[in-house]
């Protein structure tokens, strides 16, 4: 493992011992959960496919595989893209459970509830303990310490999880292993509908003849949460991505097949995942603020 120069912070946590942090993955979301833990004086260790993104980061000791970069901690935490990267980290060749026995794994990634109970008897074979705790929030909020943060699991495990996760803000238990996962779909739903309507009627209020500030102004009044993503709203800038369509597309497409087992009419949902499948299939990368393009572009030739 390469180590970067050791911050005063991780100095004092090691010196008050504080227990050391594993986590797997460094995207935009991994980036600033391990500024938080980093910040916080905890050992930090890393692991990244892309090894130059976690070297990127200037923080804690970066590892070639998920099994070294477990091996000394006490708490590990992962945030990945989705279910088969979960899958790959945790039990492929040299994955996390390879160095797993007496070790409280947090499982951050949006991978639906199905991974969380595939992993839960993999975990506990390898003698180790798992909580799901999806974050609510951007990585902006995250970084400041004011996400919620949804934790599913056993009492005594998210009392364990809870040190780390109270970093990143307001922990809330919801229940049994696997309800936060299923809760995080339910808000990633809420997301897409709200941002569905507000580009609907941002554009609708616009071909009405009103300013587009003022049409601004009125929905993030109604729902706050849009004032971040005002500039693919009023300035058609959707990158850098905060929260990829492509990775809303996938939330969209677990959430409707967990709505699907269940009694639960979702007509509202269904509609705004086609269209951001749609929108996935133009600009993939781009923010979820670029669903807007598509009502832009039918705007009247007089407009």
């Amino acid at each position: 493992m390469a180590t970067t120069p050791e911050n005063p912070a991780a100095r004092a946590g090691r010196s008050a011992g504080l227990p050391t942090v594993a986590l797997l993955g460094t995207g935009k979301m991994g980036s600033a959960i391990a500024g938080r833990i980093s910040g916080a004086g905890f050992e930090l260790n890393l692991w990244n496919r892309t090894r130059s993104r976690a070297e990127a980061l200037g923080i804690g000791t970066v590892a070639d595989s998920p099994a070294a970069a477990v091996r000394d901690a006490d708490i590990v935490v992962s945030s990945l893209t989705g279910a088969e990267a979960v899958r790959a980290a945790y039990l492929g060749p040299n994955g996390a459970l390879a160095r797993a026995e007496g070790k409280v794994f947090i499982e951050m990634s949006t991978a639906g509830p199905d991974l969380v109970s595939e992993l839960a008897a993999a975990v506990e074979a390898a003698g180790a303990s798992l909580v799901d705790a999806p974050v609510l929030g951007a990585p902006p909020t995250v970084a400041q310490g004011e996400a919620a943060v949804l934790v599913g699991g056993g009492a005594n495990d998210v009392e364990r999880a809870t040190q780390i996760l109270s970093l990143l803000g307001t922990v809330r238990h919801v229940g049994p292993l696997g309800s936060a996962s299923r809760l995080k779909l339910v808000s990633n739903s809420m997301l897409a509908d709200v941002i569905l309507a507000a580009v609907e009627l941002q554009v609708a209020g616009e071909e009405a003849g009103l300013a587009p500030d003022d049409v601004f102004w009125v929905l993030e009044r109604l729902a706050p949460g849009l004032e971040i993503r005002r500039r693919g709203y009023l300035e058609n800038r959707h990158d850098p991505a905060m929260f990829a369509i492509r990775d809303l597309r996938k939330d969209l497409d677990l959430a409707v097949d967990m709505f699907g087992r269940s009694a639960g009419r979702t007509p509202l949902t269904a509609v705004a995942r086609e269209l951001v499948v749609a929108a996935a299939g133009a600009d993939p990368d781009l923010d979820i603020t670029a669903v807007i393009r598509a009502y832009r572009a039918e705007r009247k030739p007089d407009r």
